[in-house]
């Protein structure tokens, strides 16, 4: 299948397709972290050319529950946030994947299709992620693995940069079981 990978500068989802033995383009703002395909720039210039699934990681910062009390100052940024996640999701792709925290998408968008956490699939950390699915069937949890008692506040929600990576053990569920698919 040729995947695009929108709103990731890690490489980890697409490097996850690619292992599973697709054709998978990162895009993004920003240069990739890891080699391999990348197209630096706007993801919406590029979701007309012939994909077969998408899963997008749109930035949180003004669309995350989190940032909720803020949300009164952020309006004009909340708004083009919205915008973007709405032109991800009628993208002419057939099945898309967009991933973000609870917030903002449920409500001004649509619910999510389903939320899970890192740990469910062998990444230890709490946090929340909402997948807003089209054409696809919910991830099943597959590699349970509690974290160790750290509080809801761990390293992953402390660093910007952190926060915004992509997880492996999703990244890998998403690549094995979306993956089985025929374009």
């Amino acid at each position: 299948m040729r995947v695009l990978v929108g709103c990731e500068f890690s490489g980890t989802t697409r490097d996850a397709f690619i292992a599973a033995g697709h054709d998978a383009v990162s895009c993004d703002l920003l240069p990739s972290e890891s080699p391999g395909p990348h197209i630096q720039g706007d993801v919406r210039g590029v979701l007309d050319q012939g994909w077969d699934m998408m899963v997008a990681f749109p930035p949180c910062q003004y669309l995350t529950l989190a940032n909720s009390a803020r949300w009164y100052e952020t309006g004009s940024q909340r708004a083009r946030a919205l915008e973007l996640v709405s032109d991800l999701l009628h993208a002419p792709i057939a099945r898309i994947a967009v991933e973000n925290p609870p917030g903002a998408i449920g409500t001004h968008i649509r619910k999510a299709t389903q939320y899970a956490k890192p740990w469910w699939f062998g990444d230890p950390f709490h946090k929340l992620v909402g997948l807003w699915l089209s054409g696809l069937e919910p991830l099943r949890p597959e590699t349970w693995v509690r974290p160790p008692g750290l509080p809801p506040w761990t390293r992953v929600h402390r660093d910007p940069r952190q926060r915004s990576r992509s997880f492996p053990g999703i990244a890998r569920a998403m690549a094995e079981q979306w993956g089985t698919l025929t374009p």
